[in-house]
This record gives C-alpha cells, sequence and structure tokens, in this order.
C-alpha cells in the first residue's frame, strides 16, 4: 500500500505526467463484476468468499487488481441505488456458479456473512460507515429475501423438517426470472434453480408411482415427494384418466382450430364454455361461469369487433389467471378464494391447466401469481392454511403429470391388462395400475435408470 502514496514532495513532478481519465459508473462495475467472474471459475468456494468479505464488509485491497478501487468508485458516487444493484450482481454471479455445481453450502455461507454482525462495528472511516450502512440495508431488503430462496436450498437438503413455504421455492423464484428490471445473473440463476426443483419433484413423483406399484414394494419404505400421503396414488389415477379425444390436450388443440378468424367477442364466449366443459364438479361451473361471464364481457371491449390475435389471446389467457388468483398481485382474489371453499382443488387446477394449454407462455405468468399467493399466506403456520397446502399440491402434482418428458398410462387391471376406455364408464381408481415413461419410448427400467441416475446427481 505504501507504493501508492504520493508525498508532498512529488506533487510537481506528478503534475506534469498524464492523468488517466476517469471511469465511469458502469465501468466501475465491469471491473468488479469481471474480478468476481474469474475468481469464482479458478479458486475454491472458501477463498472467493474470502476475496468478497476483503472487497464488501472489510472494505480492504486484499489483491491489487482494481476491484477495491472500482467499488471505491461506485460508493464516493453516493448513489445507495447503483451500490445496491452492483452487490446484487454480484452476488448472483457467486450464486449462478456455485448454484450449476450445487454448491449450496457456498450460497448459505455467502449469506451468513451478512448476518455476521461484522457491519455493526463502529469504525471512524466515513466511506467505510457509508458502506455498511447500505449493506445493512440490503439486508432488511426484499432483494436479500429473495437471495435466501437459494440458501433455502441447501437448508433443505440439511434438514429433515423444512416449512411449508420452502417446500414451494421452485414457484417463489419464478418472479425473479420473470422480471426483466432484475440483473441477468439473478434471472438465470432464478430459471435454473426453479426448473432443477421441478425437475426433482417430477422425477421424485414418478420413481414414487413405479415403485409404489410394485406388488412387492413397502409404502412406508418409499419417498413420497408430496404432502398428501398415500391418497396421492388416488389423485394421480384421477388426473391421468382423462385420455383420448376428451384428453386436456385434445380439447385444448381443438379449441385452438375454432377460434382461428374469429371476432375477439365470440372468442371470449367460446373461452367460457371451453373452460367449463366437462367439470365434475356442478357448484364449481355455475359459480366459476356466473362470475367468470361478467368479467370477460368487460375485458378489453374496444376489441370485440377486431380478429383474435396471439396477442390478444395471451393477453386475455394472463388476465384470467389473474381473475382465478390474485388481480391485485397481492391478496389472494375473491373469485380464487370462493372456489376452493368448495373444498376441490383439482377442478380448479383443471381450469388453470387449460388456460395453460391454450397459452403456454402465460404458464411463468400463472406460476408468478402462485407465488404471490405463497407470499401472501406464509405468515401462517401449516396447520392453519392446510387448504391452501392441498391446493399447491394438486397444481404441483397436475402440472408435473402434464409435464413435456415423463408420461403416465392406466391400465385396468380387472381386465387383463387392457387400457380401457376410461372415459364411457364409470370410474374406481383402485382397478387401475398407473404405468409412467419417458416420452422418448424406454421402457420403466430404462427410467428408473434415469431417475436414480438424478438422484444420485442431487
Amino acid at each position: 500500500m505504501a507504493g501508492n502514496v504520493i508525498s508532498t514532495n512529488s506533487r510537481t513532478e506528478s503534475s506534469s505526467k498524464p492523468i488517466a481519465p476517469r471511469r465511469s459508473l458502469q465501468q466501475a462495475q465491469e471491473a468488479v463484476y469481471d474480478f468476481l467472474l474469474h475468481i469464482v471459475k479458478e479458486q475454491s468456494p472458501e477463498d472467493v468468499l474470502a476475496e468478497f468479505k476483503h472487497l464488501f464488509i472489510h472494505h480492504v485491497d486484499s489483491t491489487g487488481t482494481g476491484a477495491f478501487s472500482a467499488l471505491c468508485e461506485i460508493v464516493f458516487t453516493n448513489n445507495e441505488k447503483e451500490f445496491r444493484h452492483t452487490l446484487k450482481r454480484c452476488c448472483y454471479i457467486l450464486v449462478n456458479n456455485w448454484g450449476t455445481k450445487r454448491n449450496y453450502k457456498a450460497i448459505h455461507d455467502l449469506l451468513e456473512l451478512f448476518i455476521s454482525g461484522t457491519t455493526k462495528r463502529y469504525t471512524l472511516s466515513p466511506t467505510l460507515k457509508r458502506l455498511r450502512t447500505w449493506i445493512d440495508s440490503f439486508v432488511g431488503s426484499e432483494d436479500f429475501q429473495e437471495l435466501k430462496l437459494f440458501a433455502a436450498r441447501y437448508e433443505e437438503h440439511e434438514q429433515a423438517k423444512i416449512s411449508w413455504k420452502q417446500r414451494y421455492t421452485a414457484f417463489l423464484l419464478v418472479p425473479q426470472y420473470a422480471d426483466a428490471k432484475n440483473p441477468i445473473e439473478q434471472r438465470e440463476a432464478a430459471r435454473v434453480l426453479s426448473k432443477r426443483l421441478k425437475d426433482r419433484f417430477k422425477f421424485d413423483l414418478a420413481m414414487y408411482i413405479t415403485r409404489s406399484e410394485s406388488t412387492c414394494a413397502k409404502l412406508s419404505r418409499l419417498k413420497n415427494p408430496t404432502a398428501l400421503g398415500d391418497e396421492v396414488l388416488r389423485l394421480i389415477r384421477t388426473v391421468v384418466a382423462r385420455r383420448g379425444a376428451y384428453s386436456h390436450s385434445s380439447l385444448a388443440k381443438i379449441f385452438l382450430t375454432q377460434v382461428e378468424g374469429i371476432s375477439y367477442r365470440e372468442f371470449k364466449l367460446g373461452l367460457l364454455e371451453y373452460l367449463t366443459f366437462s367439470l365434475n364438479n356442478p357448484n364449481f361451473t355455475q359459480l366459476l361461469r356466473r362470475k367468470l361471464a361478467s368479467k370477460l364481457e368487460d375485458l378489453y371491449q374496444d376489441q370485440d369487433d377486431q380478429v383474435l390475435t396471439l396477442d390478444l389471446l395471451l393477453r386475455t389467457c394472463n388476465r384470467v389467471v389473474d381473475f382465478l388468483t390474485t388481480e391485485n398481485h397481492k391478496e389472494p382474489a375473491s373469485l380464487f378464494v370462493s372456489l376452493l371453499s368448495e373444498n376441490n382443488p383439482i377442478t380448479l387446477v383443471v381450469v388453470l391447466l387449460k388456460i395453460v394449454l391454450i397459452s403456454k407462455p402465460t404458464r411463468i405468468y400463472l406460476e408468478a401469481k402462485i407465488a404471490k399467493l405463497i407470499q401472501f399466506y406464509e405468515n401462517l403456520t401449516e396447520e392453519e392454511c392446510d387448504w391452501m397446502i392441498n391446493f399447491l399440491e394438486v397444481f404441483s402434482i397436475t402440472f408435473a403429470i402434464h409435464a413435456e418428458n415423463v408420461e403416465y398410462n392406466l391400465i385396468d387391471m380387472s381386465k387383463e391388462g387392457s387400457v380401457g376406455d376410461i372415459e364411457s364408464q364409470a370410474f374406481n381408481s383402485d382397478n387401475y395400475r398407473i404405468f409412467s415413461s419417458l416420452r422418448t419410448g424406454k421402457s420403466e427400467d430404462s427410467m428408473l435408470e434415469t431417475l436414480e441416475s438424478e438422484e444420485n446427481n442431487s
């Protein structure tokens, strides 16, 4: 450090030397990002955490690479918003790299740096005081709460029992990668982890089903990835039972063909019929038709005489999701509460599935809404919101069953292995065995190998 100090006797000499142009704020930020990107790829997590601590917590130059001076320039701008953006992006650079390698402990340790109490120590340095004040503000922000979702993944591996909210981290991450205002590193980290958690659930569910239907299986020894207990098998048989011309995907394709070239007014009428067609709950259907009809009639009325477009289809499906989940992005919509009061979450989930099947981009929007509902109820105990948890489980299972690479079929064991025309007969789920396979055509044994490999790599 001494070599960088300029004595008063050398002022005249140094004044004749060209002065390096001052970096812009963006250039200073990029210098910090580049430093972390380099060390996170080259050094161990322990060494990277130490350098991060030197830089942001202790605020000392331990490397001489220029990252420290760049951070000083950022702090000297006295712009807390830009500093927080810098800190947030730095954290996600590390989270993204460690998450890819499934090094959840390093992510957990990163968050521990912020709550270690170091920022509470007294200092005479105005710069360090400002830095620590901003870090404390960051720790108390929504940004830090979002960051904690990644550490929760490590806690999930370490704890035998986790809070009910943590079970749905895959949904809670969606608003982060759906928000274009977030740093690209944060969005990518959230997208990757969310997908990994969904895949984990999907494979665990398939593994549970495959093994539970085995004649030599003992259910008590099987890992049930849901919170529904053994009743999940009956639910899955009910969800899978729709097939052929009356399957949800088939009805969605027919509906999209029928609405091509029609007016928006006609589309809204057809949409109501499509969403309520073949629902097994008369009370639910009547309530949904009554409540949704008036909302659809008023929706985008200035477009009623226009021909339906893909953009209008997407916006309409998103608005219907609002009506069915949360309209103000915070509290549950009255229709959501009313429909679930019927104590039949599968019917509501089927309606949401039918929306996504005709507008695939709506799925991200829907899952972001689900995250808002989870956040609204997060302070309640598991017992106080068991009906909400039941809805989330049914939602997760139904959408996992309709995933792209795992296919579920039913075999009627009462008819010597015949699949049967389920739609034309009284459905007794106990007569059926669930058969799961990869859509690539691989056998059940091959699927088990894939699932076990996935399990071992986690």
